[in-house]
């Protein structure tokens, strides 16, 4: 019988790097404690950077340089969406992370805050970073088809009605551009008014 740390470790090569583990993942390879441990020894052996309690990420590279090992680490965005599929739950990012992955803000929160249909949580990710779920009943602001749509629609909500800067302008509407027609026709009645009529006006 393979012991767990010989287990953990061929599941974690069936994958490719890059991939976000979760704890749980290897739930029937033994106890909750005898993973852990696995998974610790696998941290300090260089196979999986732990990146928050009970998350772990195979990374996508090591490059050695006399002497020292630098590990790409993943996004907040890549690990927020780990979640989320893992609750299979919807989420919108919001507030200044909203501005900033769109290039409408060159401030990078050291707290990102999503609105979801899940549970809400804060998950610590680093020294002083980490995640904020908040949960909304409102499920019209989850339900776009188009995720560029649904970011772009958070980013004007955080700016405000008739706050717009004609260089934010500019670059929403490049953005827009990106949204196909349909998907434009499919999401308008989830838009609010607005928002709607200034997208309609780029």
């Amino acid at each position: 019988m393979q012991s767990i740390d010989t287990q953990i470790e061929k599941k974690i090569k069936q994958n490719k790097r890059g991939k976000i583990f979760f704890g749980e993942d290897f739930a029937k390879f033994g106890s909750p404690d005898a993973i852990r441990v696995a998974l610790h020894r696998m941290v300090k052996k260089g196979l999986l950077t732990r990146v928050a309690f009970g998350i772990y990420y195979y990374p996508k590279h090591d490059t050695e340089l006399h002497g020292y090992v630098f590990k790409d680490t993943p996004s907040i965005e890549e690990i927020a969406r780990a979640i989320a599929k893992r609750d299979k739950c919807r989420i919108v990012p919001t507030a200044s992370h909203a501005l900033n992955m769109l290039g409408l803000s060159t401030q990078v929160p050291m707290n990102v805050v999503y609105i979801t249909d899940g549970a809400p949580r804060r998950i610590k990710v680093g020294k002083g970073r980490g995640i904020l779920f908040k949960h909304t009943s409102d499920l019209k602001r989850l339900s776009y088809k188009s995720q560029k749509l649904m970011l772009i629609v958070s980013a004007l909500r955080e700016i405000g009605e008739g706050r717009m800067t004609d260089e934010e302008k500019e670059i929403i509407k490049k953005h827009f551009s990106t949204v196909s027609k349909k998907e434009f026709e499919t999401d308008i009645k989830l838009i609010p008014v607005w928002i709607r009529k200034l997208l309609l006006s780029l």
